[in-house]
C-alpha cells in the first residue's frame, strides 16, 4: 500500500503567499473568459497574475480552470501550487489534480493525493474511484485498485456502472482474468460499453474462444464490439476469420470504422494476401476514407509485408501528412526489401520535415545498414542516435551493430567505445 504523504514528499514548488490589492478591477466572469480564450501556458500565467492581483485567487471556479489549463500544458508543479493555495480545497479540485496527475503519467503522485484526501477526511464522491482506478491502471497495482474499490463499497459506490467497466478494465489489462469475469457477472446493469470492456480485455489476453462466446451473448453490438472481435482475429492464429466477421458485420447494416478497415489489413498481412489488401484499399477510397496517417502507415505496412514495395511506395508519396511511425514503416519497408539506401533517402526526409525519429526508426536504420554492409554508417548513425536524440540503445540496436562486424569478420579493438557497448 502506499502510505499517506504531506504536499513536500511531491517535490513541488513550495506553498507562497500572495499579496494582493483590496479592490478588483475586473470580475471573476472576466477572468474567466480570458481563461477560456488561452492558448499558451505563458498566457495562462500572465493572466493568473492578474487574477492574484485583484483578490480573485480564491475564487473556486477560476482555480479549477487554471488547474484544468495546467494538465493540458503538462504544468503538473503549477497546478499543484495553485491547488496549495486553496484554503478548503472542493473534492471536485482534488478529483481535478488527481485526474491531471494521471493523464499526465504521474499515476504515482495521483495514488498518493488519493492517499492525502483519504487521511484528511475529505469526502469522496463517484468520480474519485475511477481517476484513481485509472492510475493504478497505469502502474498496474492491482492490491491498491482492489482496496480503492472496497472503499467505493463501503461508501456506496460500487455499484456505479462506470467505475465497474474501469475496475474491470484493470483487472483483464494486468491480467488477472478470473477477478475481470467476476466483475462482468457481478453487474447488475451491463452497458454496451460493459460489454465491449468484457470482450476487449479477452482479446487482448487472448482468449479469442471467451471473447467470442461473450460476443455471441451480447443484446446489442455497435461498430467498436465488432471491430475489437474482428481485431483480436486479425492477430490470432486464424486471421481469415477477421474477414467472416467483417462480412458478418455487413450483413447486420454496421458501418466500419478506420479502426475496422486497420485491422482487416493486420489480418491482409497475417495472411500474406496482397489481393485481400488491394481490396480493403479500394473499399477505403470507394467509401470515402481519407488515408490519414493511421490508415496510411498501416496500407504501407500491410502491402509491404505482401510483398508489395511499389504500392506502399506510393501510398507513402501520395500522404499529405506523415508521423514517426509513417516514416518508421517505410524505412523498414525498404531495409526489408533489401534497398537500405533508399531507407537512408527516407531518413534524410524525415529529418528535413522536422518529424522526430524514436527507437524504431534508428532499428530501421542499423538494419538498412546491415542490408548494404556498411559498417561505417552503421556506427555513425549508432552514435548519432545516442548523441543527437539522446535515444538510450535497445537490443535491438546491438544486435545490428554487432551483425554488421560479424558480416565484416571483423570485431572492434577491446580498447575502443564499441566494444565497451557490445
Amino acid at each position: 500500500m502506499i502510505a499517506c504523504f504531506s504536499f513536500n514528499t511531491l517535490d513541488v514548488l513550495p506553498a507562497r503567499t500572495f499579496h494582493t490589492t483590496s479592490r478588483p478591477s475586473f470580475t471573476s466572469q472576466e477572468a474567466l473568459l480570458f481563461l477560456q480564450k488561452c492558448v499558451s501556458f505563458k498566457q495562462m500565467k500572465q493572466i493568473h497574475a492578474r487574477i492574484v492581483r485583484n483578490s480573485l485567487h480564491q475564487d473556486d471556479v477560476l482555480v479549477t480552470k487554471l488547474i484544468e489549463l495546467c494538465s493540458s500544458y503538462g504544468e503538473l508543479d503549477y497546478a499543484t501550487l495553485l491547488f496549495q493555495q486553496i484554503e478548503n480545497p472542493s473534492t471536485f479540485a482534488w478529483n481535478l489534480l488527481i485526474r491531471a496527475y494521471t493523464v499526465n503519467d504521474c499515476s504515482r503522485r495521483a495514488i498518493l493525493l488519493y492517499n492525502l484526501m483519504i487521511c484528511r477526511s475529505v469526502n469522496v464522491d463517484k468520480f474519485t474511484f475511477p481517476f484513481v482506478m485509472k492510475a493504478c491502471l497505469a502502474c498496474c497495482c492491482v492490491e491498491k485498485a482492489k482496496e480503492v474499490y472496497g472503499l467505493a463499497v463501503k461508501t456506496g459506490f460500487c455499484r456505479d456502472v462506470y467505475l465497474n467497466n474501469v475496475l474491470m478494465d484493470l483487472y483483464l489489462k494486468c491480467g488477472v482474468l478470473d477477478d475481470g469475469l467476476k466483475v462482468f457477472d457481478k453487474m447488475r446493469v451491463k452497458t454496451i460499453v460493459s460489454w465491449t470492456t468484457i470482450i476487449a480485455g479477452l482479446v487482448y489476453n487472448g482468449r479469442m474462444d471467451l471473447a467470442q462466446e461473450m460476443f455471441d451473448k451480447m443484446p446489442m453490438r455497435n461498430v467498436v464490439s465488432w471491430t475489437a472481435m474482428i481485431n483480436g482475429y486479425a492477430k490470432s492464429e486464424t486471421p481469415e476469420k477477421a474477414f467472416e466477421l467483417f462480412m458478418e458485420m455487413q450483413r447486420d447494416d454496421v458501418v466500419p470504422n478506420e479502426y475496422t478497415l486497420v485491422s482487416l489489413l493486420m489480418a491482409c498481412a497475417q495472411l500474406g494476401s496482397l489481393k485481400l489488401g488491394q481490396w480493403v484499399h479500394e473499399y477505403a477510397i470507394k467509401n470515402g476514407f481519407e488515408i490519414g496517417i493511421f490508415l496510411g502507415t498501416a496500407l504501407i505496412d500491410m502491402y509491404s509485408k505482401c510483398g508489395s514495395l511499389k504500392y506502399a511506395k506510393r501510398v507513402f508519396e501520395n500522404m499529405e501528412n506523415k508521423s514517426a511511425a509513417t516514416y518508421n514503416a517505410m524505412i523498414t519497408s525498404f531495409g526489408v526489401h533489401g534497398r537500405g539506401e533508399e531507407a537512408l533517402s527516407i531518413f534524410e526526409e524525415m529529418e528535413r520535415m522536422n518529424v522526430k525519429p524514436n527507437a524504431i526508426t534508428f532499428t530501421g536504420i542499423l538494419c538498412a545498414c546491415l542490408q548494404i554492409d556498411n559498417i561505417e554508417k552503421g556506427r555513425k548513425y549508432f552514435y548519432y542516435m545516442i548523441d543527437h536524440y539522446r535515444i538510450r540503445p535497445t537490443f535491438e540496436h546491438y544486435a545490428c551493430l554487432f551483425e554488421m562486424y560479424l558480416r565484416a569478420s571483423k570485431l572492434p579493438d577491446p580498447k575502443s567505445s564499441d566494444f565497451t557497448l557490445l
